[in-house]
């Protein structure tokens, strides 16, 4: 994809992060928690301009979990409030089992989207996610059997020479779609020449979406729109709507991003045409 392709009117596909599994109310009393949270949340940033929900699973202590059962209780309320929007469950996970990491797979039906992360991540000061080959290969056969699309979660520009490599090992689905993720720590830094060498190393034919922590969701998602990439926001990555003022809702977030694609002429996906351009 590229600057091209926004001339071109390439439809925006929206993902929405409705919690995370790392900071819970703590950090926004507005970040959605319980299955009954999320699933309202869902229809909410839908009728945003959400074609994509990315979900985490909570116990009730707010605690994360990847327990297959937690997860079955999500995706029954976000199809009870949002009933076409495309589920997309995260497998990734700082501290946890690999084998915790398969349970988010085996929800009846299976999401139709997971995200495979590409290899090691340090979140803050004694945190990592390892994210071995060994994982990656089997999260992926694990989803090919299911038929889930994965969405790959590219950290750093080491986890590009990674997707490179996952392609020689395994046969993935046209198209590639790879989330290109930027922000402190081993994260990409976030400078706009980084997302566009982060382009140019992608497959050939791979589609990308923008991923910016914090202050950087707003620019990224921007010139993820401009570049003819697609976005992630919402309240797992940027808690905050601007500096010193917190996010009200998910929806909140979108809002803004579909607000910017109109005014800048891209079209918003619906989950249709998501469906569509990401052969789901």
């Amino acid at each position: 994809m590229s600057y091209e392709d926004y001339l071109a009117g390439e439809p925006l596909i929206v993902t929405a992060a409705l919690t995370g599994g790392v900071h819970g109310k703590e950090a926004n009393p507005n970040l959605p928690e319980t299955p009954a949270e999320i699933g309202r949340a869902a229809a909410e940033v839908e009728d945003a301009g959400a074609s994509v929900v990315h979900l985490h699973a909570r116990r009730p202590n707010g605690e994360r979990t990847f327990a297959t059962e937690r997860f079955q209780e999500i995706d029954d309320a976000v199809r009870r409030h949002a009933a076409d929007v495309v589920i997309q469950h995260s497998t990734g996970g700082t501290g946890a089992p690999d084998a915790e990491r398969h349970l988010p797979l085996r929800t009846d039906p299976p999401p139709e989207m997971a995200s495979l992360d590409m290899g090691p991540l340090n979140r803050y000061d004694h945190l990592t996610s390892e994210n071995t080959r060994g994982l990656v290969d089997s999260l992926h056969e694990e989803m090919v059997d299911r038929g889930i699309k994965p969405e790959l979660e590219v950290f750093n520009d080491g986890h590009l020479n990674e997707v490179h490599g996952l392609l020689e090992r395994r046969d993935l689905a046209d198209p590639v779609y790879a989330t290109l993720i930027f922000g402190p720590g081993t994260l990409t830094p976030p400078r706009p020449q980084n997302l566009l060498n982060a382009v140019d190393n992608l497959p050939d034919g791979a589609l990308f979406n923008t991923l910016g922590f914090g202050k950087h969701q707003l620019p990224f998602a921007t010139m993820g729109i401009l570049f003819g990439g697609h976005v992630r926001v919402g309240l797992e990555d940027n808690v905050y709507y601007r500096r010193g003022e917190l996010a009200e809702r998910n929806a909140q977030l979108v809002e803004r991003i579909a607000r910017l694609a109109e005014e800048l002429g891209r079209e918003i996906a619906t989950p249709a045409q998501a469906r569509s351009i990401l052969d789901l």
